[in-house]
């Protein structure tokens, strides 16, 4: 039988097409997300987990030399050795059996596992809790989970070369020191026999005793636990830990702070404790603050906190009423979500154990200090001046330069609302006010503009909020300490600290729309040095290309890469010039590859999701569009698997605020109360998200012009189906959708989930997972209805912009999401909306589920969702048959849920 090419041919595309089945929800099993990718030093292994939706993690350990690699099933947090030959990781109970281990209230156990990397040896050890490698390589120690009833657990130190064990008994905390000379550990007995601070030297495992005592040891710490590489050696010869015991008549534990130094010499030892010269009076050493040293060694950060005495006190003696009073500081909602913060605050404070001063630095006020690296001085932070119901987005602060040896403090600037930080050393702070940055010499104490020469402004003035704009970052600071280099909108600057220069480091970034950053691939490295290349991240604003550039000071910058995808940041091995990265399109799962440094010849290293070949899949593009206010906008635009030119299509549009950037993001599909594109496009919808432009005062004037004009413009060039166009949105997104309902009947329906549905009673709620009133993102924030604008203030102009106002004016029918814990949006929200579309005789249902937050946890509900808010769209959109629970609702005593075991 002979077959003409031309047959062949349409039976081969038959075929194919045939082969790509539309992906539903029963399919989303089989895809997998990447986490915990690792880099081994010497760049030869890369470790990673594939993670199955509903499903456990398998570890993959990969050579990176000859593709080979093997799969460690409930394999998590891998690790490499310093010299890339060993990896160690944990490995537990998938999570069925882990699930029916919690039930029946026993632990979860883990184990540790180290493999050579160059053989077949691995040493296993059970029941771990953590890990961790010498800086050298050379051991490997785990500290075991406590057996019920004890304080410590048994401690493996594993000598990799020799493959030898040895383990130490009842230890509660342990360390290497960075240059791996010695392991530290505290011990913690039942009955406190033997408790005690121990250094155990690694060449020789000789042990010695520092600090012995019937007491509870905790916040073991060295001084190099920050260290860079070109400091270990100096360091790693100082060792700091807290002792002491609980006493039941007192709320605090009351501490000694121990401190060993020259370790490498004749050891030295100071202590602190409460009743030492200049200690305030009834405060403690709190081992609710974590201890550090100082940058130099010479002085040790920790926390102290009030004391106070237990007072026996019987529940049903008292009332239980919270007193909300006008002069709180804060609401007691917000006190009552940061009670545990409260509880464990301590007041940073410095023991400068060489001469044996103490000196607490924060105080009721100027709570925080933040740390650096300077000898002296640190920046310290008062916000109680400025504390209102309407803050959001800012933290407006008065700045001190506080003496650490002293407790000295100055004011630097009044009501700072935007901080860039420390230069490397600490010698500088850099800080915004108005339209400039300020950066402070701690040295000379003194302040300079260093943005006087520039001819633009770091604010960026396109933030859409109404409170002070923010600056656009910084990236570093120079080697040769006498610039700091920050971000413009696409370039970068360099800025003489003594204010007498700016430079456009990038000088093409504003000319081409692209923004240009820094990467950072040495994570050793603190400054940036403008003597070698510099490696830039690159984003097209318009085109959406990503990539990365190379810039040289006085030179335009040169693509290493620059491509119609996006990349992720770049990892490099620290002994390699190898860089590791993920590449994305809408079409493409962000796979790992691997390049040398010029991020030329990439090669893929992962393959997470083969099974999409099998798969109907659509593809993006942009469309520009503009509003009625003459904005030009952008949006991404997915097109149908197997889009057809010409074709009108049901169209579903998603939008939140700018979503353009989204354009080369895979769509992952994954249990959420999303819609997710790839398996819409799959199953014949057209998807559009746009960028939306707001004007203060008109959130929902805004979005509606926007979506409109968008829509309009999608029916124009023949994609959308007039006919057949959807919203759906959440949260923000979901106001949005909210008043759109209310203000057209241009759309077949709408899905909106956790809206806020009535400004004035919203401006009011509480945001649940911190306690806030809505105050704040109402004027300020993300509504921005203005700073003062209230609703007694405004009410006509809440009203325009009010959903709820608007009800009886619904035309379309709509469907709500809403968790009943939902600590964003109150439920009641969704619930008002419901009931007053219910009252005027609309066509809504609400899916209300109990329990959950503002996004769904619940997997079973996660599912849930997907397949109603697919089915509902199907309906109204694809003419599909409504299922019963659209048509009739479903009775509460009808429900599964409630005949379940």
């Amino acid at each position: 039988m002979k077959l003409h090419l031309p047959l062949l041919f349409f039976l081969f595309c038959f075929d194919t097409f045939a082969q790509e089945k539309p992906l539903q929800l029963e399919d989303y099993s089989r895809w997998s997300r990447i986490s915990s990718p690792e880099v081994s030093p010497n760049g030869d292994w890369f470790a990673y987990a594939l993670r199955p939706n509903g499903g456990d993690d398998t570890l993959h350990i990969l050579s990176v030399k000859n593709q080979q690699v093997e799969t460690i099933p409930n394999g998590f947090s891998p690790t490499f050795s310093a010299e890339g030959n060993y990896v160690a990781y944990l490995t537990k109970p998938g999570e069925e059996e882990a699930d029916k281990l919690r039930k029946a209230k026993k632990s979860v156990p883990q184990s540790a596992t180290v493999k050579s990397l160059s053989g077949d040896h691995q040493y296993v050890i059970e029941n771990a809790d953590r890990l961790a490698f010498s800086n050298d390589g050379a051991y490997w120690a785990v500290l075991k989970e406590k057996v019920e009833g004890a304080k410590g657990a048994d401690l493996i130190l594993y000598n990799l070369a020799k493959k030898q064990a040895m383990s130490i008994g009842n230890v509660s905390d342990f360390a290497f020191n960075q240059k791996s000379s010695h392991l530290a550990y505290t011990v913690d007995a039942a009955d406190q026999a033997g408790n005690g601070l121990y250094l155990l030297a690694l060449s020789t495992k000789n042990t010695t005793l520092l600090d012995g005592d019937k007491s509870t040891y905790q916040q073991l710490t060295w001084d190099d636990a920050q260290a860079k590489k070109e400091e270990r050696n100096a360091k790693g010869n100082q060792v700091a830990v807290l002792k002491g015991n609980q006493v039941d008549s007192l709320w605090q534990q009351p501490n000694e702070l121990v401190v060993f130094y020259d370790l490498n010499r004749e050891p030295k030892q100071a202590n602190l404790s409460g009743k030492s010269a200049g200690f305030p009076v009834d405060f403690v050493i709190s081992d609710k603050g974590d201890l550090s040293f100082s940058d130099d060694g010479r002085s040790i950060f920790f926390g102290i906190k009030e004391q106070e005495e237990k007072i026996k006190m019987s529940k049903d003696t008292l009332a239980n009423v919270d007193v909300w009073h006008w002069k709180d500081p804060f609401i007691q909602s917000v006190q009552i979500v940061r009670a545990n913060r409260d509880k464990n605050f301590t007041y940073t404070s410095a023991f400068h154990f060489q001469d044996g001063s103490f000196k607490q630095l924060a105080d009721e006020n100027m709570r925080t200090i933040l740390d650096s690296k300077h000898p002296n001085y640190r920046l310290g932070r008062d916000e109680t001046p400025y504390l209102n119901d309407v803050n959001w987005g800012i933290s407006p602060a008065d700045l001190y330069r506080v003496d650490i040896k002293t407790a000295a403090k100055k004011v630097i600037a009044d009501q700072v609302n935007r901080t860039l930080g420390y230069s490397p050393d600490g010698r500088y702070y850099l800080y915004q006010k108005d339209t400039s940055l300020i950066v402070y010499d701690f040295d000379r104490d003194q302040t300079t503009n260093i943005s006087s020469k520039a001819p633009v402004v770091f604010m960026n003035l396109e933030h859409p909020y109404p409170h002070e704009k923010p600056p656009f970052g910084v990236a570093g600071w120079t080697k040769d300490g006498s610039y700091v280099i920050v971000n413009h909108k696409y370039d970068l600057w360099m800025l003489a600290l003594d204010g007498s220069e700016a430079t456009n480091l990038t000088k093409i970034g504003d000319q081409e729309e692209i923004r240009f950053r820094w990467v950072n691939l040495d994570r050793e490295e603190e400054w940036i040095d403008t003597e070698e290349p510099i490696l830039l991240s690159a984003y097209g604003e318009w085109t959406k290309k990503e990539g990365f550039y190379e810039v040289e000071l006085g030179k335009n910058p040169t693509p290493l890469a620059y491509e119609d995808m996006s990349f992720g940041n770049p990892m490099k091995a620290e002994n390699s010039s190898q860089v590791f990265f993920t590449k994305q399109t809408f079409e493409e799962f962000p796979d790992y590859y691997v390049s040398a440094s010029d991020f030329k010849n990439h090669i893929k290293l992962t393959d997470a999701n083969p099974q999409q070949s099998e798969y109907a899949w659509g593809k993006r593009k942009l469309v520009a569009f503009t509003d009625s206010r003459g904005n030009k906008l952008q949006g991404t635009m997915t097109l149908p698997a197997g889009y057809e030119e010409g074709k009108a299509y049901p169209t579903l549009f998603y939008f939140y605020e700018k979503m353009s950037e989204r354009h080369h993001h895979y769509s992952m599909p994954v249990y959420d109360d999303r819609p997710h594109f790839s398996t819409y496009a799959s199953n014949g919808y057209l998807i559009f998200m746009p960028d939306i432009v707001f004007e203060e005062g008109k959130p929902g004037t805004s979005s509606l012009d926007v979506i409109t004009s968008a829509a309009q413009e999608l029916i124009k060039l023949g994609y959308a189906d007039e006919e057949r166009i959807g919203l759906q949105g959440h949260s923000w997104g979901g106001y949005q959708t909210s008043f759109i309902l209310t203000q057209t009947d241009m759309f077949r329906c709408i899905v909106t989930g956790a809206p806020p549905t009535n400004l004035e009673s919203f401006y009011n709620n509480i945001y649940g997972s911190s306690g806030t009133v809505h105050h704040g993102i109402m004027e300020i924030g993300q509504v921005r209805m203005g700073r003062g604008v209230t609703p007694w203030t405004h009410r006509e102009i809440y009203q325009r912009e009010n959903p709820m106002h608007h009800v009886p004016n619904i035309k379309t029918p709509f469907m709500i999401l809403h968790g009943t814990k939902d600590g964003a949006v109150d439920w009641s929200q969704g619930l008002e909306f419901f009931n007053a579309a219910r009252r005027n005789g609309k066509e809504v249902i609400f899916l209300s589920y109990p329990n959950e937050g503002h996004h769904l946890g619940n997997e079973a509900n996660q599912k849930d969702f997907q397949k109603r808010m697919k089915a509902y769209f199907d309906h109204y959109l694809m003419d599909k048959p409504a299922p019963d629970w659209m048509v009739k609702g479903v009775p509460h005593l009808e429900k599964l849920y409630e005949k379940a075991d």
